[in-house]
């Protein structure tokens, strides 16, 4: 199994991951926004997906999606085909494809609004918090890409306030806040045991 950032090679898989999205969001019931084999085409031409792959046969796929000019990302249409759910595959597409949104997009706010307690699982190991539908992008081209979703009406009817999916919201100013404060207690217990250390050594003497 390769998981792979995709190019416009990757093309002739279009229709495929379509069809596994569509197929996936009759079954589940739940929201899925559909998307055309043409805005597959686009992302992968731009860079801006993964594609996992056994030899010649599709596996899975997750896009990038930009908004508000790149101050917000998205992780959308995570999808794995049939053939290979319950491997765990979908968890290592997310962390592709979240590492690959980082690089490419170090300052952004990385969100996920889903309806999936396995992706809701997934984010929250990777740092994303639960977050109010304010805290995302006001992008309205996102907004409007909801609308092929059959709770599309539950959105609108609430203003936008809030739906059957949970928004989720990864900062990176934050995670590298929080990553400061754990490693200053760390550093000061390293700085008492050397002084420690020293202090005992002279009583020796």
């Amino acid at each position: 199994m390769e998981i792979v950032i995709a190019n416009k090679s990757h093309s002739i898989y279009a229709e495929i991951i379509c069809e596994t999205i569509a197929s996936a969001a009759q079954v589940r019931g739940t929201g899925i926004a559909r998307r055309k084999p043409e805005y597959i085409i686009t992302k992968m031409e731009n860079g801006n997906a993964v594609i996992a792959l056994d030899g010649d046969k599709f596996a899975g796929f997750c896009y990038i999606e930009a908004w508000s000019h790149g101050k917000f990302v998205a992780n959308s249409g995570l999808i794995v085909h049939p053939d290979y759910r319950d491997q765990g595959l979908a968890k290592k597409i997310k962390a592709k494809i979240f590492e690959h949104s980082r690089t490419k997009f170090p300052d952004a706010k990385v969100f996920s609004i889903t309806t999936g307690l396995a992706v809701m699982k997934m984010n929250s190991e990777l740092g994303y918090k639960p977050v109010t539908f304010s805290e995302l992008t006001d992008d309205q081209s996102f907004w409007d890409g909801c609308q092929t979703c059959k709770n599309f009406d539950v959105l609108t009817r609430t203003d936008r306030k809030m739906c059957l999916c949970t928004g989720m919201l990864y900062d990176p100013a934050k995670a590298e806040s929080k990553e400061k404060k754990q490693v200053k207690p760390k550093v000061f217990q390293r700085l008492k045991h050397i002084k420690e250390t020293m202090f005992l050594k002279k009583e020796k003497k």
